[in-house]
């Protein structure tokens, strides 16, 4: 058995013998003719790439149009996508945020920062500003304060009040 000679226009330095038989004949089934499909004479050739969008032998198409391109080298842009414009946050909500937090150290901004949440929502709504979520952060947490620290003063006030008046009567057994 011997190889068939490589493709293209180059030889081989490997293959010097010449194949024995010749090639059978492709259209030569058995012995009878077969038909052939109209198509390149060598089957094994590279294909046209840009032969694509193109009808079978050629016949232009009535009506097509090949697809339109953007400038080379830049991908194509669909709208809605890339990085959103810088808002403005508005100033008053992020003051309310913070003295809302401070006021868990010191218990007396709480409520100024819940107040002030309540203005900076006011303002944003009005003029389209960013920071709706601090402002309404600022009020959760400030009024949240604001309750633990009122209960937190009833309870020294209960508990001042019950040692003034157990205290004032152990005194008079003296």
């Amino acid at each position: 058995m011997t190889n068939p000679p490589p493709p293209g226009n180059w030889s081989d330095p490997t293959w010097s013998a010449q194949p024995s038989s010749p090639a059978p004949d492709p259209t030569l089934v058995a012995g009878q003719s077969v038909p052939t499909q109209p198509g390149p004479a060598d089957p094994y050739a590279p294909a046209d790439p840009y032969a694509g969008g193109q009808p079978p032998f050629g016949e232009p198409m009535k009506g097509y149009a090949p697809p339109a391109y953007g400038p080379p080298g830049y991908p194509p842009q669909y709208p809605g996508y890339g990085y959103p414009a810088a808002q403005k946050t508005n100033g008053m909500a992020i003051a309310a945020l913070v003295l809302a937090l401070v006021g868990i150290a010191s218990c007396i901004t709480a409520p100024v920062g819940a107040i002030l949440g309540h203005v900076a929502q006011k303002q944003i709504r009005l003029s389209g500003e960013g920071g709706a979520g601090m402002a309404k952060a600022a009020i959760i947490v400030g009024w949240i304060l604001t309750g633990l620290l009122g209960l937190l003063i009833l309870f020294y006030v209960g508990a001042i009040i019950l040692a003034v008046t157990t205290g004032a009567s152990n005194d008079s057994s003296y």
